[in-house]
């Protein structure tokens, strides 16, 4: 799901998203949380961390069979098509230890309804979790052993699939640990940020100073026309970028169009691959995807709030191609169907996977639209349709492309936010100065935080590390065609963050 608090357009992959905004470079993400309410201003680090723990454990609401319940009236629901006749290989090894492995990340969801981000595989597994619920003691102890005895199994050590294999296993260690770490600070015992980056999601981002952000707004100074401050000045600006509401179908089929079309020139997806697209009201998102099973997606557009032009493009490559859609069409295609991994038909949001998820959906749009190749395409398609000015393309992407630079405060201030060493006041503040968010979308964007905290970092660093693979395995000067061939094989390749390092 594609949703941005504050400064654009929020997206992200499932789970309970917050008040979102439309934007501009890609920070997309699906998200699936209930809004929870915010701390009182003031409240002290362990407090906050008491809160949030109350929340997580919130009674789960019951789901119908085949539908995902994913919360309050804001999340959609979908029809999952399961897989009932999904089955291990004779002679996988890791048969069995990837069905538990299953078994757990579902029963992590009955204590969360946020956790699950997407299941498809037989309905009578989850039946069966349910018909035995475990405690989260009993989940974690029971993922730390099954760490263990994924390193004690042995695998394949040569043949063209050696490599498969090493990374398998290593995904399944990642994710299992992930498992353990996540039913602890369920059970009540949080981490701070970074403790928590490493635990969930195999991998801490990096740290930046005020004086970082502010030589980067500085660069911005001289694009932005008019009187008054930076912000005032850059509000404006982007208010003369907005699609009109009676345009927005028009934008966003062409779009769509192109984003499928690049990217069926280097991919080879399942025949019957495809997606329904709505538009959407009163909602807290700006765009979702639903990945339904056997290559299917709902993607949803939430046309509440402005949606400026470069969302077209980013929403369009996120959630669909070949960003959330692709991935998982893939994933299912390629591992849970043709391998018979099962590992592969769930997905656990709070997880290393989300990681690769959401930096490959970001770096994606990169790799279907390079920057002077999107312009031009915008400024002959978009901006007509939109009835903007073609020619003012080129200078409305020299702002945004500094802005999206700007995205790591996100994380410096979750860090010191949550560690209680500055207070709900502070924060705003940070945020307003850092990206320049109006006092409302910063206080947005706080709730983002004080709701998903450490997943945060999945949106920019995660898409830092996927350009960093990609860029040094295929170097600088690489034609299309190796940067996508480079890009798929990460995409159906179960790789934990610490590979991509």
């Amino acid at each position: 799901m594609e949703y941005r608090v504050g400064g654009r357009a929020p997206t992200g992959r499932g789970r309970g998203p917050r008040q979102l905004r439309p934007t501009s470079m890609a920070e997309t993400r699906r998200c699936r949380r209930s809004t929870p309410a915010r701390a009182p201003k003031g409240t002290s680090a362990s407090a906050r961390h008491e809160a949030t723990t109350r929340r997580l454990l919130r009674p789960k609401a019951r789901q119908d069979r085949g539908y995902r319940a994913l919360g309050p009236a804001d999340k959609p629901r979908r029809l999952t098509i399961m897989l009932d006749e999904i089955a291990s290989h004779p002679g996988d090894p890791f048969a069995k230890l990837a069905r538990e492995y299953v078994d757990l990340v579902l029963a992590v969801g009955e204590h969360d309804d946020g956790y699950v981000d997407a299941y498809y595989g037989p309905e009578s597994w989850r039946e069966r979790v349910r018909a035995e619920p475990a405690a989260l003691s009993e989940i974690a102890r029971r993922a730390r052993d099954l760490r263990q005895r994924i390193a004690d199994t042995d695998r394949p050590t040569t043949g063209e699939d050696a490599e498969m294999w090493a990374l398998r296993a290593a995904f399944l260690d990642a994710q299992s640990s992930s498992i353990a770490a996540y039913a602890e600070i369920l059970a009540g015992h949080p981490l701070a940020f970074d403790d928590e980056s490493r635990a969930l999601y195999d991998t801490e981002a990096p740290h930046y100073d005020p004086d970082h952000y502010r030589n980067l707004i500085a660069q911005l100074e001289p694009l932005l026309p008019g009187d008054g401050d930076i912000e005032t000045r850059y509000h404006a600006f982007q208010a003369e970028f907005v699609i009109p509401r009676d345009r927005l179908a028009s934008v966003f089929e062409a779009a769509i169009a192109a984003s499928r079309q690049r990217t069926l020139e280097h991919v080879t997806l399942p025949a019957n691959e495809d997606f329904r697209l709505e538009y959407v009201t009163d909602k807290v998102w700006s765009g979702y995807n639903l990945f339904e099973g056997r290559a299917q997606s709902l993607i949803q557009i939430n046309t509440d709030l402005p949606i400026y032009i470069d969302r077209a493009v980013d929403l369009a490559a996120h959630e669909g191609y070949p960003g959330h859609h692709v991935y998982n069409a893939l994933l299912e295609s390629r591992l849970a169907r043709a391998r018979g991994w099962v590992e592969f038909c769930v997905y656990p949001l709070f997880s290393p996977q989300s990681v690769i998820a959401e930096g490959t959906a970001n770096y994606g749009i990169e790799v279907a639209f390079p920057w002077p190749d999107r312009i031009a395409f915008e400024a002959e398609e978009l901006f007509p349709r939109a009835g903007l000015d073609p020619s003012r393309a080129a200078t409305y992407y020299d702002v945004m492309r500094l802005v999206q630079q700007l995205n790591y405060a996100n994380n410096d201030v979750a860090r010191e936010y949550l560690a209680g060493t500055i207070d709900r006041d502070e924060a705003i503040a940070r945020l307003r100065a850092s990206l320049l968010y109006e006092p409302a979308r910063a206080a947005q964007r706080l709730g983002f935080i004080e709701a998903h905290r450490a997943y945060v970092l999945t949106y920019n660093w995660g898409q830092d590390l996927v350009k960093r693979y990609v860029e040094q395995r295929v170097g600088r000067h690489a034609t299309d065609r190796e940067r996508w061939d480079t890009f798929v094989e990460l995409l159906t390749s179960p790789r934990r963050p610490q590979q991509l390092m």
